[in-house]
């Protein structure tokens, strides 16, 4: 599993690179390339082609709430984004119904090209260090019927650093802390007001604690964003595990309410989820609050972009 990771991960920084060499000899060759291109050059050059009309802020960030959206950081811009998550509701006044307690997760993405992006993180719950690169394959046009949609590949991995405390988990190897993640986001903005993702998705365990579940979880994952106002737009997500997968009396899908709010540079993200994990191992396979039980936790998202390359 390990091995087909590193070579994806491999072949798309190769087409991504390839796709900065020599893009003004193909312009009036990419032309006829129908909707779904097949690599990565030619949808550079189809970005610079003024006649394609691509839409944009399908969503407007790079995250929904907890998961990845289509959206790409610019070549040589930087995202500082943290997230931060309260206690449950449930826990009352006495803990100012989760107020009293936080955990976090803080990343940088980097912008590569404008197709290429990479992302290094770290979560407080179970001292996760996660990497992604994220290569998007297609952009939704409104001028063009060939690209109907935008379509975005996903490679994560993740490292759980958090101290082995639980005896029956013995031996615990370096490889037990280990965990993968391919996504598909395929994502169509309808109009101004309206967008809606899918999320096709495999989560890998190199290790789990039942013989009962499987390594290998799969899930299906939707979003979507409703504008009301220029600075303000309503979002949701939800991931279905498919069944067997987990331990349904320990997990619960994942089931995420949120606010957009534009302030200049930031977007200012605030939100109600069952997950205490925000990243897509902990909040795919391991979520175990429920909406029904008021544990919910409130939390926000803040992000920052940064311009990071040469000023000319």
């Amino acid at each position: 599993m390990t091995k087909q990771i590193f070579l994806i991960l491999n072949l798309s920084i190769a087409l991504s690179l390839n796709a900065q060499i020599d893009t003004t000899k193909k312009m009036n060759a990419v032309s006829d390339i129908p909707g779904l291109v097949a690599d990565t050059s030619s949808l550079v050059d189809l970005a610079l082609d003024d006649e394609i009309d691509f839409e944009t802020n399908t969503f407007k960030g790079t995250r929904v709430i907890n998961s990845q959206s289509i959206e790409m950081l610019a070549k040589a811009n930087m995202d500082y984004r943290i997230c931060h998550r309260f206690g449950t509701l449930d826990q009352g006044a006495y803990n100012l119904y989760g107020l009293d307690q936080a955990y976090q997760r803080m990343s940088f993405t980097f912008g590569l090209s404008d197709l290429l992006n990479i992302e290094i993180g770290r979560s407080s719950v179970n001292k996760i260090y996660d990497g992604t690169v994220k290569w998007k394959i297609m952009r939704q046009a409104s001028n063009d019927k060939n690209r109907p949609l935008s379509i975005v590949y996903i490679a994560n991995m993740a490292i759980q650093t958090a101290k082995n405390t639980t005896t029956s988990y013995t031996p615990y190897y370096f490889t037990h802390r280990l965990y993968y993640t391919h996504q598909i986001l395929i994502a169509k903005k309808f109009n101004e007001k309206l967008s809606l993702q899918l999320m096709p998705t495999i989560v890998h365990r190199n290790f789990i604690d039942s013989s009962k579940y499987k390594n290998t979880v799969l899930s299906m994952g939707i979003c979507g964003r409703v504008k009301v106002s220029r600075k303000i737009a309503i979002t949701g997500e939800y991931f279905y595990v498919l069944p067997n997968q987990i331990s349904s009396f320990n997990y619960n899908n994942s089931l995420s309410i949120g606010c957009d709010i534009e302030t200049g540079g930031h977007v200012f993200q605030l939100h109600f989820t069952n997950s205490t994990g925000m990243n897509e191992k902990g909040f795919i396979t391991e979520t175990a609050n429920s909406w029904t039980k008021n544990q919910i936790h409130f939390g926000f998202n803040i992000s920052r972009v940064f311009y990071i390359g040469r000023n000319k």
